[in-house]
């Protein structure tokens, strides 16, 4: 079951360090663009992941084309790609080791979700990380 209570995803945003956000976008009007940026402004780490912009960078962040280009532990895959593929990126993060996936608003796939759930990854479904930062208050992190 996706995580939905106030207390337990508040948790998981202070515990989180590292979040890789696949389906970065260089363009700023974009919702992922504004969306790593917070991320950025509040201390994560993130890490874009987008093959059509693999070796740019966004934000000042070096962009890989998939997880599995990713060296280090990742805590949170924020995922801005559309419902129908949540499963190949919930695969891959299986694969990658990560602790947690976090769809977007309006981006729900259950069998994904309770897949991800399934191998041990805490799961958020249909939120906005930079919205639920602000509404719960969390503090900036170190």
């Amino acid at each position: 079951m996706p995580l939905t209570r106030d207390a337990d995803i508040a948790r998981l945003l202070r515990e989180t360090r590292t979040i890789a956000l696949v389906g970065a976008s260089d363009r700023p009007e974009r919702a992922a663009h504004e969306v790593m940026a917070v991320l950025l402004d509040h201390g994560y780490h993130v890490i874009p992941v987008n093959p059509l912009l693999a070796g740019q960078t966004i934000l000042g962040q070096a962009v890989v084309a998939r997880l599995a280009d990713i060296a280090e532990p990742i805590d949170l895959v924020d995922v801005f790609r559309r419902s129908e593929f949540v499963a190949d990126v919930v695969d891959e993060a299986i694969a990658a080791g990560a602790r947690a996936v976090w769809t977007q608003l309006g981006v729900i796939d259950t069998a994904a979700a309770a897949r991800a759930e399934a191998t041990g990854l805490q799961v958020v479904m249909d939120r906005c990380p930079k919205i639920e930062l602000r509404r719960l208050g969390l503090p900036r992190i170190n």
